[in-house]
Parts: structure tokens; C-alpha cells; sequence
């Protein structure tokens, strides 16, 4: 079983005019650590584990669990809310890229099967 990792780009959505006008992120599933979570990579300290039905269900309409939301943003993007004590971070994501990297972790599912 392989790890499947791919790097993207997201953007902060703040009212911030010194926010980044994008962040490297790195969507990761490790199969043989969890095989129905995913997880997502953001600058710093923050790394969130969410699961491969909450991403897939969040790609066609507002889903959520605990600290995590997301939701379809017009026809090409995605939003990602995720919530902690100091915060909220707000982050949209092309959609696409989301797909490639679902696919790609029920592509190394079956394979590990």
C-alpha cells in the first residue's frame, strides 16, 4: 500500500489585505494508517484529518463534522472551514484538484485490496 500525497494550492478567503494570496497545501492518505481518513496540510502547525466521505460529500453540498466544514463554491471551487480555539481559518480549493486526489485514494484502496 502506497502513500498518496499530492501538493496543491489553496486560497485564504479573510478581509486581511496582508493575507497570502495563496498557501501551499499537501492532501495526504496513508492507507495503512487509516484508510478512511484523509488528510490536509496546511502552512504552520496545522495538519486536519477528516474522513474520504466528508471530503466527497462536501464536493456537492454543505457537509460538516466537529471542527471541519465544507462546501461547494459555484461550479469549479470548494470551501474548507476548519475551526479551532484561536479561530477560523477559511480556505477555497479548485475542485478538480479535490477529485484528482479522492480518485487517487480510491484508485490505492483497490490496489491495496
Amino acid at each position: 500500500m502506497s502513500v498518496v500525497e499530492q501538493y496543491a494550492r489553496a486560497h485564504v478567503i479573510t478581509d486581511s489585505p496582508d493575507a497570502p494570496d495563496a498557501i501551499p497545501v499537501i492532501l495526504r492518505y496513508d492507507p495503512s494508517a487509516d484508510s478512511l481518513d484523509v488528510h490536509i496540510d496546511l502552512p504552520g502547525p496545522h495538519e486536519w484529518t477528516l474522513s474520504r466521505d466528508l471530503l466527497e460529500e462536501g464536493l456537492r453540498a454543505p457537509a460538516g463534522k466537529d471542527d471541519v466544514r465544507i462546501w461547494p463554491c459555484g461550479r469549479v471551487q470548494a470551501v474548507m472551514e476548519f475551526h479551532t480555539p484561536e479561530g477560523v481559518e477559511v480556505v477555497q480549493f479548485e475542485s478538480q484538484t479535490l477529485l484528482r486526489f479522492l480518485r487517487r485514494t480510491y484508485l490505492e484502496g483497490a490496489a491495496a485490496r
